[in-house]
């Protein structure tokens, strides 16, 4: 295949960039939208508030192994072919969920759309990688990743309204549809960076051996593994069992003006404001930070967000006894948590050579997934056994850990990671000539 560098055409660069984000977009609110309509599947379902959180779990556990799976593939084969593979594969996943009819056919679905989320987990992170110099990478980041929270903002309100009004089962279609157009973008204007790939054949005993290298490692990369850790499982924690929460204490209509609030025709309830006002901050910050941090560094972005967010999260259950005062804390949430994400992926990106990137982001985000499927486990247990004031409480907890393990263990790098130079081979002496000869008779 031609690789096709992104830098002849300003026009193709935004092309691909667009691709990236519907991409992003649509993989990030199929995911989070299990979140806000937990509670309308466990009604329609059937299903016990515990066992819910399982639905978050599997999804996170499978899109980990699948990662893992695709990370050496995608150094061998290229980023763009992954890009197919992955999105053509969620196209299909999500459409199946119009089938689910049981709790148990909804986890099956979830399976094979982790499966499908798995391939792209890292991908486009490392196309970022790829196509971006180092010292641009913050701003292309900070775009691409912006899909994430214009999910927050248009993806998961619209999603939880559609489940509203048709069943918890119309989100997973809806997006099967976007989906299938990032597919059809990617297969038509995304090029493949004229990168150095892996020329090692992937293999379980060579994937096994090259993660347990990139732990082993001195560069951070044990670090910037850790670290997603506890994002995810700080995140899952505090986030999973907040609509639920809300749910129980508040009513879910919103008529500030004496009529429902609709979108499309379709009912937008507390839930759904929630997550489009945080959202949209999310929109605002995501850039600007990853600008932001391509001048002043990652790890100060990545430390003050860590720092707000453990006193944010802890204050929730007991500032939000009003309706109305979960809007700005929400907003402080996604605010803090977008003001990391597009700093420490670009800060990955750096950490090791392109032949490896695949790899190395695909086991930083399957680490994470770790984290979120024992999170929203952890959760479960926690909300139904002592209250949500204690799923918050640990959740400040780890956000802190994770900031010490920022500040002390990974490295601000101030340039992308290269191979290192062979040694030099000693030229062979001359005929006639060896060491301590002068030459003379």
């Amino acid at each position: 295949m031609q690789r096709t560098p992104l830098t002849h055409s300003s026009l193709r660069t935004t092309a691909t960039l667009f691709a990236l984000w519907l991409l992003v977009f649509t993989a990030a609110s199929q995911t989070i939208i299990i979140t806000p309509i937990l509670p309308l599947i466990g009604e329609a379902l059937g299903v016990g508030t515990g066992p819910l959180g399982l639905l978050v779990s599997v999804y996170s556990w499978v899109l980990a192994l699948a990662a893992l799976v695709m990370g050496p593939i995608s150094d061998r084969v290229g980023r763009r072919r992954v890009l197919l593979m992955g999105s053509g594969a969620l196209v299909v996943a999500l459409a199946l969920h119009g089938w689910a009819d049981t709790f148990e056919a909804l986890l099956v679905m979830r399976v094979l759309a982790g499966a499908g989320g798995g391939m792209l987990s890292g991908a486009a992170v490392s196309y970022v990688g790829d196509a971006f110099p180092y010292e641009k990478r913050g701003w292309a980041t900070g775009w691409v990743m912006s899909g994430v929270p214009f999910g927050l903002v248009i993806g998961i309100p619209l999603g939880r309204a559609l489940a509203v009004a048709f069943g918890f089962r119309m989100p997973f279609v809806a997006f099967a549809g976007v989906m299938a157009v990032a597919f059809v973008l990617i297969l038509t204007v995304v090029p493949q960076p004229d990168v150095q790939l892996s020329e090692e054949r992937p293999t379980v005993r060579g994937a096994l051996r090259q993660y347990a290298e990139l732990l082993r490692g001195t560069g951070g990369t044990a670090a910037a593994a850790a670290t997603y850790f506890l994002m995810y499982f700080g995140l899952s924690l505090l986030i999973v069992y907040l609509p639920q929460w809300l749910t129980a204490r508040f009513a879910m209509e919103v008529a500030p003006f004496g009529e429902p609030l609709t979108v499309f025709g379709l009912p937008l309830d507390f839930i759904a404001t929630l997550f489009l006002v945080g959202g949209l901050v999310s929109v605002v910050v995501g850039p600007q930070a990853g600008t932001l941090s391509d001048a002043v560094g990652r790890k100060p972005l990545i430390l003050t967000s860590c720092l707000g967010l453990a006193v944010v999260t802890a204050a929730v259950p007991y500032v939000v006894t009003e309706r109305w005062a979960a809007y700005p804390i929400y907003v402080a949430i996604m605010g803090l948590f977008a003001l990391r994400m597009a700093p420490l992926q670009a800060l990955l990106t750096a950490l090791v050579p392109s032949r490896q990137r695949g790899a190395f982001l695909s086991l930083t985000i399957a680490v994470g997934q770790i984290g979120t499927g024992v999170g929203a486990a952890v959760a479960g247990v926690l909300y139904a056994e002592v209250g949500y004031a204690a799923t918050t409480t640990l959740s400040a907890v780890v956000v802190l850990a994770m900031a010490a393990l920022v500040w002390r263990w990974l490295p601000e790098p101030t340039e992308q990671a290269v191979d290192p130079e062979p040694e030099p081979v000693a030229e062979p002496a001359e005929a006639g000539v060896v060491a301590g000869e002068t030459g003379a008779p």
